[in-house]
């Protein structure tokens, strides 16, 4: 990936939560405002066609229970937290 230099001004704030955030997961607050970009950037992405057609469906391999999308929610979650706190889950 070859990297361009640019400016951005920041709240003084943001600065400071970028900065905790980076000392506490062990990165670069750079990296840390690289890849903020990159998430608001992928977010904001639009697309030629869509993702799904109308009418379009996905076979989840048969009836998808509370309880199943509870738990994925949880262990997702329980991973975002792990990598947050600078540990793979």
């Amino acid at each position: 990936m070859v990297l361009k230099r640019t400016n951005v001004y920041a709240d003084d704030e943001d600065l400071a939560l970028i900065k905790e955030a980076a000392a506490r997961i062990g990165v670069s607050e750079a990296e840390l405002i690289r890849e903020g970009i990159h998430r608001i950037a992928l977010a904001r992405r639009v697309w030629d066609k869509p993702f799904v057609e109308d009418g379009e469906t996905f076979d989840l391999g048969g009836p998808v229970t509370r309880e199943a999308v509870r738990d994925a929610v949880s262990d997702g979650f329980s991973e975002r937290e792990a990598r947050n706190r600078g540990h793979a889950a």
